[in-house]
């Protein structure tokens, strides 16, 4: 017997509803979590964009709503690597 996704997202609300939890969480939600997850965890963007069956990276983005912390420490890293670059290439150490 095959299942649907109707019948699943509704079994869903019944337990959500059970639980109290907030109306927004649906089941697609955990879609949404799993590509958070994955890229959050350093997994490469093409891998989590074949992973749940997207064309084209601008739909696994929406996907994406990863943390401020990840932002942050994703633009430190980046920046960090820059400023270290260019001060390198100003101390004759091109690398």
């Amino acid at each position: 017997m095959r299942i649907g996704c109707q019948r699943i997202n509704s079994r869903f609300i019944t337990y959500r509803k059970a639980l109290g939890l907030d109306a927004g969480l649906d089941y697609h939600s955990f879609r949404r979590s799993y590509v958070t997850h994955l890229i959050e965890d350093g997994w490469d963007p093409r891998f989590v964009q074949e992973q749940v069956g997207h064309e084209h990276a601008s739909t696994t983005s929406i996907y994406t709503c990863v943390s401020s912390d990840f932002r942050t420490r994703t633009l430190r890293r980046h920046l960090d690597a820059t400023v270290a670059a260019a001060l390198q290439v100003q101390n004759g150490k091109q690398a």
